[in-house]
């Protein structure tokens, strides 16, 4: 039934979003519809990793539905950066990491805590996340932030470009030492009974068609939903932080949303951990720095220096993280603790 909705809701919202740009219609109802048109594609984009999860484990079907998931993300911030809205891609970030640490993640112990008492996933790969998260958010994007008090532009963003080197080689390094060197490793009984349980909805090439087709489908209706952003926040009195860290985050992150509660419900959650954290993890390491050197290339330039408020939300929520997902189990009350994290630091970015 859920899956016809969003089959219809996409079918409709595409024409709708070309005719809506070429016409120039009102820019409130145009967001609207771009708004749920990306998240109807990002339905299918769940639902082609999950095949794809299946076939290839819960290491790789995490990585593959943050990637992809991360792709809208991505598209999103590329066409922000080029109207020079580098507020709102900084947000988007923010949001993105709190959006997938805390609305993500908590979602997903809610739900499966509410059918399950007691969930399991793999304790390794849950320290192992944890002390990239720490790097990743903490060291990584608070360093650039104490020692630009004392830096002009032009230092700070060559911090900026030296961090988002390193943070995208280790990042591969991570990818290497999970899916290479260490795959297998830290393996659970629970990973290979779950492997042989299901047979996959579409194809391989079937999956990987669908991603395409719905990537390209989202990068052009992203790109139109950036122009309405200014009207947007002018008539509903939303600043471009709460744009970016809810909003944008949000749908720009819909389909790991939907994909790590329906692989919670369904108590599999070694695949809804991995695409939370992992998520989390690709957009600090890869998709922050990616966008500080593709940045060069635009009028206005981007640095890894976030506002105050930013630091201390992301900070937060990745001490509240490491501290309940390292005991490799999980319960709905925990998943209510994040979600009351994420609605508190909500109310205070819209009242900024």
């Amino acid at each position: 039934m859920v899956n016809k909705i969003f089959m219809f809701a996409a079918i409709i919202g595409v024409p709708l979003s070309i005719i809506g740009s070429l016409m120039h219609l009102p820019s409130i109802m145009m967001f609207i519809i771009y708004c749920l048109t990306i998240i109807a594609l990002s339905s299918f984009m769940g639902r082609a990793t999950e095949s794809l999860a299946i076939v290839a484990g819960p290491r790789i079907g995490g990585l593959l539905n943050a990637t992809f998931g991360n792709a809208v993300e991505l598209i999103i911030a590329i066409f922000a950066l080029r109207e020079g809205l580098t507020e709102v891609v900084l947000a988007s970030l923010t949001g993105s990491v709190l959006g997938n640490l805390l609305l993500v993640a908590g979602l997903s112990f809610f739900i499966g805590g509410i059918k399950y008492k007691r969930q399991h996933y793999n304790v390794f790969d849950a320290r192992h996340n944890s002390g990239l998260l720490m790097f990743a958010v903490i060291v990584a994007f608070v360093i650039p932030e104490v020692f630009s008090i004392s830096m002009t532009e032009r230092e700070t963003q060559s911090l900026s470009i030296g961090i988002s080197i390193i943070l995208i080689l280790l990042y591969v390094a991570a990818l290497f030492f999970k899916l290479v060197t260490h795959r297998g490793v830290y393996q659970t009984e629970g990973e290979n009974k779950h492997a042989h349980e299901e047979t996959p909805e579409w194809s391989v090439k079937k999956s990987i068609a669908i991603l395409a087709i719905a990537t390209l489908a989202v990068a052009y209706v992203s790109e139109n939903l950036v122009h309405t952003f200014e009207v947007v926040a002018e008539s509903f009195g939303w600043s471009e932080l709460f744009i970016g860290i809810i909003i944008v985050a949000i749908v720009g992150n819909a389909a790991e949303h939907a994909s790590a509660v329906v692989m919670a419900y369904k108590n599999k959650m070694d695949i809804a951990v991995e695409i939370a954290i992992g998520s989390t993890l690709q957009i600090a390491m890869f998709v922050a720095p990616v966008l500080v050197l593709l940045s060069l290339f635009f009028p206005t330039s981007l640095s890894l220096v976030f506002t105050l408020p930013e630091l201390v939300s992301m900070a937060a929520s990745v001490l509240l993280m490491v501290i309940i997902s390292n005991d490799g189990e999980t319960n709905w009350f925990e998943g209510a603790t994040l979600l009351a994290a994420y609605v508190i630091m909500g109310i205070g970015f819209y009242l900024l």
